[in-house]
C-alpha cells in the first residue's frame, strides 16, 4: 500500500512539473513575442495584476485562506522578491536580442550555480565528480557564448546573470521554505514585481531613454502603452501561464522529491528549441547544441548525483568518494 502512494505521489510530481515547464515555456516564447511592442515592466506588471487574480481565486482559497500569507518574515520575503525581479527582468532583456533556445540554455547553468552557493553559503560538501561536471557545464556556457567570436552578443551575459539571480532565490527558499506557505511565497513575489514594475513606469515609463538600436535596451526603456486588442489574449496568457506555472512547479516539489521533479524542467530546452523555430524560426547551429548538451548532461548529473549520495545516507552505506 505504501509503495502504491509512493508511486501515486511521484507520478503527479512529475505530471505537476511537466504542466510547471509547459506554463514557464509559454510565458518565456508569449514575452519575446511581444518584446518589439511594450515595455517589459509594462508586460510583468500586468502578468503580476493577472497572476495574483489567479492567485486570490484558485490556489489561496485551496491553501487555507487569508491567513495562509501571514508571515514574521517580510524581509527575507522582499529580499527573495527582489531577487525573482532581478532574474526576470535580466533574463527576459536577453530573450528580448537571443534566439529563444540559446537564452533557456545558458540560464540553465542554474542548477550548477545552485552547487556552488550550496558549498559558499550552506557549508555543504561538494566532492570532485560534481565538481567537475560543474566545470563542464561552464565549458558548455562558454560554448554558447562564444566570446571573442564575431556572433558574440553583450545580451548573451544577460540570461547569465538571471541564472545568479535564480540560484540566490533557490537559497533563500531553502532557507525559509521550512516555515512559509507555498502560498505566502508566491504572494509576496507578485507584490514586490508590482513595486518594482511601478517604480520604472513613474521613473522611465514616458520613453525618455528609448530610441536606441539594441532590442535589450528599448524592451526596457520603451515608453508605456495602452495595450493593444489584439494582444489582450497573450497578455492575460503570460500571467496565467506564470501563475500556474509557479502553482504546479511548488506542488510538484511539495508532494515528491526534489530529485524525482528537477530532471523534468530540463524540459524546457527541448521546448525551446521547438518555440524557436516554429515561430522565430530560429534553428540553433551545431556548436550551440554541442553547448546545450554539454549543460543539459553537467545539470543532469548533478542531480543524479545528488540523488545517489541522498540514497546512500538513507540506506546508512559509508561514503568514500563523490
Amino acid at each position: 500500500m505504501k509503495s502504491i502512494i509512493h508511486g501515486n505521489t511521484t507520478v503527479f510530481g512529475s505530471v505537476s512539473a511537466v504542466i510547471a515547464v509547459f506554463c514557464f515555456s509559454t510565458n518565456d516564447v508569449a514575452i519575446k513575442f511581444i518584446s518589439d511592442d511594450y515595455a517589459l515592466h509594462l508586460v510583468i506588471l500586468i502578468r503580476s495584476l493577472v497572476g495574483l487574480t489567479v492567485l486570490f481565486l484558485f490556489i489561496v482559497p485551496f491553501s487555507g485562506g487569508l491567513p495562509t500569507l501571514h508571515t514574521n518574515r517580510l524581509g527575507l520575503h522582499l529580499l527573495r522578491g527582489f531577487c525573482v525581479v532581478f532574474a526576470n527582468i535580466t533574463f527576459f532583456l536577453g530573450l528580448a536580442a537571443l534566439p529563444l533556445a540559446e537564452g533557456v540554455a545558458i540560464f540553465f547553468i542554474s542548477p550548477l550555480l545552485i552547487t556552488v552557493f550550496s558549498v559558499l553559503f550552506l557549508k555543504e560538501f561538494v566532492g570532485p565528480r560534481r565538481w567537475a561536471a560543474v566545470i563542464i557545464g561552464l565549458i558548455g556556457v562558454v560554448v554558447v557564448l562564444r566570446p571573442g567570436s564575431a556572433t558574440f552578443q553583450t545580451a548573451s551575459l544577460l540570461p547569465l546573470l538571471a541564472a545568479f539571480g535564480y540560484a540566490t532565490l533557490h537559497m533563500l527558499t531553502r532557507y525559509i521554505g521550512k516555515t512559509e506557505s507555498a502560498a505566502s511565497m508566491s504572494f509576496y513575489i507578485q507584490i514586490t514585481f508590482l513595486i518594482v514594475c511601478l517604480m520604472f513606469g513613474v521613473t522611465v515609463g514616458d520613453g525618455k531613454f528609448s530610441g536606441g538600436s539594441d532590442p535589450s535596451l528599448e524592451f526596457l526603456f520603451r515608453a508605456w502603452s495602452w495595450p493593444s486588442s489584439n494582444h489582450y489574449l497573450i497578455l492575460i496568457l503570460i500571467g496565467a501561464s506564470s501563475a500556474f506555472g509557479g502553482f504546479f512547479i511548488s506542488q510538484a516539489y511539495r508532494i515528491s522529491e526534489a530529485a524525482v521533479v528537477a530532471p523534468f524542467e530540463y524540459i524546457a530546452l527541448p521546448i525551446a528549441i521547438f518555440w524557436g523555430v516554429i515561430v522565430f524560426g530560429d534553428w540553433p547551429d551545431k556548436t550551440t547544441f554541442v553547448g546545450i548538451t554539454l549543460i543539459l548532461g553537467s545539470g543532469l548529473y548533478i542531480i543524479w548525483r545528488e540523488t545517489s549520495l541522498k540514497d546512500t545516507e538513507t540506506s546508512g552505506t559509508p561514503r568514500y568518494r563523490r
